[in-house]
């Protein structure tokens, strides 16, 4: 058990922030002398820059121009020490910044699939936060690499805790979910018709560019954000670094990007706490508190569409004047890319799975091979212009129903059919990745963790 000691130089110590942590800034001494009495202390409710914010967009964008408005929620709380000086559901406006050209070879072949609209790398940026009581705060704030996706919040051994007792940490996470689920619920999801009709227009040779709502961006604090300041009492600092009891969750942010590619066994992970951690009113873990720890094990994306998989675990816990502390942890959820379908296993583990609509696709393009290999003697013409629809779309197309060649068919029909076979089961599978800022929920307390299944 650490227990930190704050000593006060005329009643308060001036802390200096780490770059890029969530931390007050304790006033100074001259300044601390209008304390309203001495067994208490000041901070000041400054969030840094560096601070990451989390904004969905909370209606689907039809991308139109460079300088077009848009309009998100923020989705996790922002607090600093431990006070909440950012909820959830504040409203973030925008504008698109960047509607960047498409590559000559993505281009190309985006024709030859007969899609003559292929989708621009769209930029955003945030420029004001509206609080629920109409607080109006200008931000400055940039959209941080590899952010602008619809995502889901996975918890650990969700595929197989079915009737299965739940203990302390469990039951925590499932309140978590239950909070992550009332932040999505300001989202205007569209329902299954509009998906459909979206899905129908996108087929379309030309067709318009949508960012979809729920769509979460990672937005950075470029200047430090002002909310005046307020007392903390001396009680509350004295519990600071008391030993957490087990089964505590905590809220944090992944400091270190990380993808199954790239990343080493052994190498160096950091997370940061991002909301504080209270035991029955005491305050144990203040936001700015870190997480240090290592990629337990990685695996890349192999052959045989086998999918990347990578285990973390935090060791030790970093307080804001920089006492450690040794601690067991296991991950237990994690935000992450909806197409990336991320399972973590009971112990922590994640990996990227796949689809079951690869099943569908496969099965579609192996039916149309049939018809253009001649599979049915009924099929007449239908044969070639199949078979080249299958092969390369628009090309394939013309050329089919120009020459109306059945040799043709059954070489495009065999092609269209081998390359899908190809894509969803026999080629490499897809990595998995975890970039800056990336929002988790880890468990404190004594856990084992046990090796990463092997793939089949």
């Amino acid at each position: 058990m650490i227990r930190i000691v704050f000593v006060f130089v005329f009643g308060l110590i001036v802390a200096e922030p780490s770059p890029g942590l969530n931390m007050p800034c304790l006033l100074e001494p001259q300044q601390a002398a209008s304390s309203p009495s001495a067994d208490k202390s000041i901070i000041a409710l400054t969030v840094p820059s560096g601070t990451p914010l989390q904004i969905a967009l909370d209606k689907e964008v039809r991308v139109c121009k460079v300088g077009q408005l848009i309009h998100g929620r923020v989705m996790e709380p922002v607090y600093v020490f431990d006070r909440l000086v950012i909820p959830v559901g504040t409203v973030a406006t925008g504008q698109v910044s960047a509607v960047e050209p498409v590559a000559g070879k993505k281009r190309a072949l985006s024709v030859l699939n007969a899609d003559f609209t292929p989708p621009h790398k769209i930029g955003v940026a945030f420029d004001e936060l509206v609080f629920p009581d109409g607080r109006q705060v200008s931000l400055h704030a940039t959209v941080v690499p590899g952010s602008g996706q619809v995502i889901r919040l996975t918890g650990a051994g969700e595929h197989n805790k079915k009737n299965v007792v739940k203990d302390t940490a469990s039951q925590k996470m499932e309140q978590a979910k239950a909070q992550w689920q009332n932040a999505m619920k300001q989202i205007q999801a569209p329902d299954k018709m509009h998906r459909l009709m979206r899905y129908g227009v996108l087929q379309l040779p030309v067709h318009p560019q949508y960012i979809d709502a729920g769509t979460l961006y990672s937005a950075e604090i470029l200047r430090p954000l002002n909310f005046g300041s307020e007392t903390v009492a001396a009680k509350t600092l004295s519990s600071i670094g008391t030993q957490a009891p087990s089964g505590s969750l905590v809220y944090a942010t992944l400091m270190t990007p990380l993808n199954s590619a790239t990343a080493a066994k052994g190498a160096d992970v950091e997370a940061a706490l991002s909301q504080p951690l209270l035991d029955e009113g005491r305050l144990i873990l203040p936001v700015g508190t870190r997480l240090r720890g290592t990629v337990l094990q990685v695996r890349p994306a192999r052959s045989l569409h086998r999918n990347g998989q990578l285990r973390i675990v935090f060791r030790e816990i970093i307080l804001p004047e920089g006492a450690a502390q040794n601690v067991d942890t296991s991950l237990q959820a994690i935000q992450s890319d909806s197409a990336q379908n991320v399972q973590l296993d009971s112990e922590g583990g994640a990996k990227a799975t796949s689809s079951a609509s690869r099943y569908l696709s496969t099965g579609t393009s192996v039916g149309l091979a049939l018809i253009g290999s001649g599979g049915r003697r009924d099929v007449g013409d239908a044969s070639p212009t199949a078979g080249g629809a299958t092969g390369f779309k628009l090309v394939g197309l013309i050329v089919g129903i120009a020459f109306r060649s059945h040799t043709y068919g059954i070489v495009m029909s065999a092609y269209g059919g081998t390359r899908s076979i190809y894509t969803n089961f026999l080629g490499r599978g897809r990595e998995i990745a975890f970039p800056k800022y990336t929002a988790m929920q880890v468990g404190i307390g004594n856990r084992t963790s046990t090796p990463l299944a092997t793939a089949h």
